[in-house]
């Protein structure tokens, strides 16, 4: 009671309707400090380290790319991109530095040579080749297969030469010739070799109303 009145007392936080109350709990949890700061923690560097690899830096480090299950040394591939599209392929190993893979022809069968690729542009097939017997040269590496670019002299004119064509040297003559050998003696021992043969020197194609993802390759 005020003043001898029946005028009842309301508190900071009444209801303004059944269930509804003036100020919501969260204010009220505000206003009376009850909020406490919580423990910073350090945020983690998101970014890998700097590190000096050669003459230039490199993010982070070099990452070894895990290989297909499908893919086992002797395997036919099935060449998906470049100017060897479509060509069946017989898989080598998998290079240690980069991850791709070597594959070759033979040459021999199909004019493909010792080439690396990746192993996102093949298709893994059934057919396999014992490959056990050959012997791949240390020689035969990522650094084997980069071309060296002649840089003039200073002061030359780099157009008097022209245009260098890339010219085949006797030593991958020489390792496509051996390793080669070693993989047509192997095809010849096979049970089914006429077919494997004419299989390896076809290309892949599809026809109408075919979808590779419905294929057993």
């Amino acid at each position: 009671m005020v003043g001898g009145r029946n005028i009842p007392v309301l508190g900071r936080n009444f209801d303004l309707s059944p269930g509804v109350l003036r100020f919501s709990a969260a204010r009220l949890y505000l206003k009376r400090g009850e909020k406490k700061p919580l423990p910073k923690k350090e945020k983690e560097a998101s970014l890998l380290p700097l590190r000096r690899t050669g003459p230039k830096f490199k993010l982070g480090h070099a990452k070894k790319v895990p290989l297909r299950k499908t893919l086992i040394p002797g395997t036919v591939l099935i060449v998906l991109a470049g100017r060897h599209k479509g060509k069946r392929v017989v898989f080598l190993k998998q290079l240690e530095k980069s991850g791709l893979l070597l594959v070759t022809g033979p040459h021999k069968v199909n004019n493909f040579p010792l080439r690396r690729i990746a192993q996102a542009f093949v298709i893994a097939t059934k057919t396999k080749i014992d490959v056990s017997g050959v012997t791949i040269p240390d020689h035969i590496n990522d650094d084997y297969f980069k071309r060296k670019t002649i840089s003039a002299k200073k002061g030359e004119n780099i157009f008097a030469a022209g245009k260098v064509e890339y010219q085949v040297t006797e030593q991958r003559k020489a390792d496509q010739k051996a390793i080669d050998k070693t993989i047509l003696s192997s095809i010849k021992k096979h049970p089914e070799h006429k077919f494997l043969f004419g299989y390896l020197g076809s290309r892949f194609s599809l026809g109408k109303n075919q979808c590779p993802h419905n294929m057993i390759f």
